[in-house]
Formats: C-alpha cells, structure tokens, sequence
C-alpha cells in the first residue's frame, strides 16, 4: 500500500513538472503582437451641416462632399499628383486625335441595394449634367453638354468631343448616381429628391442615419475594394471650428476636420490629438485689376506690378499670419505637376529693388507723406478680401510690407460678397483662393476669352500667352504640351499679371486612439478619407512566431 502511495506521488510531481515544463517551453518560443482588429466606431467633429448628400450638387458644400466622397466613387479619381486611377473604370484610353475616350467599366460592382452598376449608370448620370434645367454646378452641365456619350456595351463606354481637350478626363472623377432609382426625376427636380439624404452609392460606406447633429455610416458589405477596419463612423456637426475643438476637448469625438491656421497654437496643446498637415492643389494670389485704367492706372505699368512682387516677403506672411501654414508660390503652375518649369527663375524679396523700379517709371514720395505719388495720383487702392480671419490677417500682412516701399493698399473686407465682386470685377486688388484639379491647364485663369465672363479676374489681354495656352489645348502629347507651359510660365513671370502668394495647406486632427492615420495627397480636403480603409481603433493579440525553432532562411 505504502510502496503504492509513492509511485502516485512520483507520477503525479512528474506529470506536474512536465506540465510547467511545456508551459515554459511556449512561454519562451512565443511571442505574442498587438495586431490592427475589425470594428469599432470613428467619430469626427465637423463644422457645417449637410444639405445634399448627392456627388451631382455637393460642390458648394464642404460636409456634402465629404459625406458623398465615402458613399459614391466616380469613373476615376485623382491621384492628388496631377494623375488619375481607375475607380468604377478598368481602364480608359484616348484618340491620337484627342477627340475620343474609351472608357471600359468594372463589371464587379454592385450598389448598396445589390443592383448591378452598369455603363446605363453612367449615361444616366451624365445625361442629367447635360440637361438645360440641371441645377448643379454650372460647369458640369457647360461641359458635358459638348461631349457625345456612345454605349458600346454594358460595360463600355465612347466619349467623343467636338475638339482636343487634354483636361477632360478629370471630368470622369464625377461620383455616379443609380439609374434605377432616379431614373423618373427630371434634372430640374434634384434638389427636392429625399435620394438627397438616402443615398445609395457603390462607395466603401452607406448611411444609416442622418440629422442636423449626426450622420452615422456603416461599412459597405457590397463594397469591390478592400473593406474597411472600421465598422462604423460618426460626423458630428457643429456651427463653428470653434466648438469642433470644444466637442475634441470633451471627448466627444476623435477627429477634428479642419483646423485653421489660427487654431494651431490651441491645438498643439492637445498632447492627445495628432496633426496632419497636407499641401492643397491650389494657390491663394492677390488679383490686380488691369481693367479698371481710370481707378487703379498704376496697375497697367510692369514695372509697378513687378515692384509690388519684389515688395512682398512671402515667407514672412505666411509665418506671421498663417503660423507656418502654407508653401511659398513660384508661379501659376503647381510645383509638383508635370507641366512645372524648375528651371524659371523666382523674384526674391528684394524691397530695395523695388523701391528703384518705382522710382524709374516716376512713382516717388513727392510730398513726404509716405505714399508714392505721380502727376498727382498716389500709389494707393483698397485690396478686397473675404471674412475669413486667416485672410484677413494676410492681407494686413502685405499691406504693412507694402507700406514700406511707399504703396498704400487698404485691406478692405467684402465677406461672402468677395465671389461677386471678382465676377463683376468690382476691386482694385483682391485676394482669393484659386484651387485647382487634376490637369494643369491654366486656361481659365489667364486665356483672353475668359476676361469678360470667365475665371480670368486680373483681365490679362495677353495675345503670346493666350495662343500658348490654346497650343497646349490642342494635343495630349505632355512633352509638346510642356514646351507651351515652359514658354507660359517665362511670359508670366516677366508681365507679373497678378501676384501669387502661397498654396495653403489643410491640417486636421485625429486622436492617438486612431491608428495607422496617414497622410495623403489632397486636392479636395474629402481626400483626407483616402488612407481611411487603413484605419483601426481596435486591437488584439496574437502569437507572433516560435523564436527557437524558427527556420533562419540561408
């Protein structure tokens, strides 16, 4: 019985010890890692509140376009290089001729009520921009009513154009709508569709829920690219950037959407909330009027246009009244486009050689009063500006420059008129955001067609630049093309027909409870949801790989 007794003993402490033995064993050859886990909710707080959550009238509204870039994909989208990528296309090609694009469609998509996309979507959506009552924006409809739509098949596509215009792709980046939901609305009735605030999409979300205070989404099942880490996201809509940040400080959202320059200094006290700070496609530039001869004369002289450049000290308004926030422009060309000239020389900040081209063409201080003056006129105009306090404060930053070279310019605030006052070119000088897409054509800025009711708001009536520009217009070859844009960009830097100041940058925050936020190229500030499907708030541990018995590759 005794003898029986101590083998269970020996048996059992043997088993015990093997136990704790094999338990080690793993505890040294396993690591385990914190890995990215499926689900969770992000939330961002956003100022402003949705109107029409339709990617055919979302362009004047910032929350519209954000909600509509996550629930509805275009033909294509920019690469925010200047480029395009396929989205709802598979691929696409032009005519040598520049006249046709062939387009083929995806034929795996499916939208959030699990029809079939098709090549009728397209049409469908394209013919509605076409329509003389389409209440969008003017220049979708100005566009599209020029192009000749060709259905090949079901998942092909021919757009044909009246003449060569290198630019049209990025027409295609248009988020589609469903055909066989929309197909008995006349365009003219858009506006008062409840489509509006039920969207269906083929996008990588779909809204659940949505009220003057919140838009809840949920990932799309049906989605044909990789689905999402989040399950679900919350917009939070506030009246000002103001209570954004209070909303952030409370703890009632994770993500900020837009944090102007002059919140920066706030913000960074915020250990919690990471920022991330993308160029945009776009420059802001003071206009000056050359057609107004009779209340600002001053301005058809190149010399006085080029002494108010040499004048400015770029850098130092953009640390003084942007903190920081915002690139020093070189030209009307954005310097990460393929059509930019590295090679033109830049006009430094140079007061002194600016005060002695005044001086040249007669412009002096006859009477001591600070203010050049000739045959009896002063150096002096008001320079317009929106209400925006960050514009505000750059314009007071230049006029103060401007000041000491002997030129009075007096900000002058037009507040929300400011678009109106460009259209009618009612300014002396005035300082606008100019954002661009896509393609680097400058053509609505500075072409002569555009001075009377275009984009061309200085009025530039230049004959050499103007046929350089419809050049380009005339061929895809992007070497050709660059041999135009080059000579562009030498002639506008000569003439200096208005003063192009910075490109802004877009800054947003995003809690440090957000993971693997990144950085991509914007162009529209929606682009900020590119990197999004990467985006996780949950995690877990898994093993990560037997250390001692691991196979070492030769």
């Amino acid at each position: 019985m005794g003898r029986h007794t101590r083998w269970q003993a020996i048996l059992t402490l043997t088993g015990i010890a093997m136990t704790m033995a094999f338990l080690g064993f793993l505890a040294f050859s396993r690591t385990t890692v914190t890995v990215p886990d499926v689900g969770g909710v992000y939330s961002e707080g956003i100022a402003g509140t949705p109107q029409f959550i339709n990617p055919l009238l979302a362009h004047f509204n910032q929350v519209d376009q954000d909600l509509s870039a996550l629930i509805f994909q275009g033909l294509t989208r920019s690469d925010g290089k200047g480029g395009l990528e396929p989205v709802l296309a598979k691929s696409w090609s032009a005519s040598d001729d520049g006249l046709a694009y062939l387009f083929k469609l995806r034929d795996d998509v499916r939208w959030q009520d699990n029809q079939p996309f098709t090549a009728d979507d397209v049409l469908f959506t394209i013919n509605l921009m076409k329509d003389p009552e389409f209440p969008g924006a003017p220049y979708l409809g100005d566009l599209w009513r020029t192009v000749t739509v060709e259905k090949i098949d079901d998942y092909t596509l021919r757009f044909i154009l009246p003449e060569p215009f290198p630019p049209f792709a990025d027409f295609t980046t248009i988020g589609i709508l469903p055909e066989h939901l929309l197909k008995d609305t006349p365009a003219r009735d858009l506006l008062s569709q409840t489509f509006n605030l039920k969207p269906i999409g083929t996008g990588p979300f779909k809204l659940d829920e949505i009220n003057a205070r919140l838009a809840r989404l949920s990932a799309n099942p049906l989605y044909n690219g990789p689905q999402p880490r989040l399950a679900h996201l919350e917009f939070h809509f506030y009246p000002s950037y103001q209570e954004v940040i209070a909303a952030y400080r409370a703890g009632e959202v994770l993500g900020i959407n837009f944090i102007p320059p002059q919140a920066i200094p706030d913000v960074q006290q915020l250990e919690s909330l990471n920022l991330y700070t993308a160029r945009l496609s776009g420059y802001n530039i003071i206009y000056l009027n050359l057609q107004a001869p009779d209340t600002a004369p001053f301005f058809q002289e190149t010399e006085v246009r080029q002494a108010l450049l040499l004048a400015l000290d770029r850098q130092a308004i953009i640390d003084q009244a942007l903190h920081g926030q915002g690139l020093a422009a070189n030209g009307p060309i954005l310097p990460w486009s393929w059509a930019y000239n590295a090679d033109q020389p830049v006009p430094n900040f140079d007061p002194e050689k600016a005060k002695s081209l005044l001086d040249k063409v007669g412009w002096i201080d006859s009477d001591g009063d600070g203010i050049r003056d000739k045959e009896g006129r002063l150096l002096a105009f008001n320079l317009l500006t929106g209400d925006d306090p960050d514009n505000i404060k750059v314009a007071e930053a230049a006029s103060e420059q401007w000041q000491q070279v002997g030129v009075s310019a007096t900000p002058e605030v037009a507040g929300a008129g400011l678009g109106a006052a460009l259209a009618q070119r009612h300014f002396q000088a005035a300082l606008a955001e100019v954002l661009l897409y896509g393609d680097p054509d400058p053509y609505p800025f500075w072409h002569q067609t555009q001075i009377q009711a275009g984009q061309n708001f200085a009025g530039w009536n230049n004959d050499e630049a103007s046929m350089l520009l419809e050049a380009a217009r005339a061929t895809t070859a992007k070497g050709r093309r660059n041999d135009f844009y080059f000579e562009f960009q030498r002639i506008f830097a000569e003439e200096v027909p208005s003063i192009i100041l910075f490109h802004p940058v877009y800054t947003y925050g995003v809690s440090q409870d957000v993971f693997d936020v990144q950085v991509a190229p914007v162009v529209n500030p929606s682009d900020r949801f590119r990197s999004l499907p990467n985006w996780y708030v949950l995690t877990r541990q898994v093993i990560y790989k037997e250390t001692q018995y691991e196979k070492v590759a030769p």
